[in-house]
C-alpha cells in the first residue's frame, strides 16, 4: 500500500478513536485489544470484529497494540 495512503488511514483511525473518547495517538485496534485484555466485553466484541475485518492479518488487534507499545507508528528519530 502507498505509504501516504497508509498514514492517512492510520490518522483517520486515530481520529475515530479520539471521537470515541480514546487517546489521541492510539488506533481503535490497539485500544480494542488493550480493553479486551482488561476483560471489558464491549471491547472484546469490537476487537473480534476488527480482527475479522483484517482477516489477512492474524491477531490484527494484538499486533496493533504491540506496535503502539514499541512506538512503531512514530518517526524513527522519535522512538525511544
Amino acid at each position: 500500500m502507498n505509504s501516504w495512503i497508509a498514514r492517512l488511514l492510520i490518522a483517520i483511525d486515530q481520529l475515530v478513536n479520539v471521537l470515541l473518547n480514546g487517546e489521541p495517538d492510539e488506533t481503535l485496534s490497539s485500544r480494542a485489544h488493550r480493553m479486551r485484555e482488561k476483560g471489558q466485553p464491549y471491547w472484546g466484541w469490537t476487537a473480534g470484529a476488527i480482527d475479522l475485518l483484517f482477516f489477512w492479518q492474524p491477531e490484527h488487534c494484538r499486533q496493533a497494540y504491540e506496535s503502539e507499545c514499541r512506538r512503531l507508528q512514530a518517526p524513527p528519530q522519535l522512538r525511544n
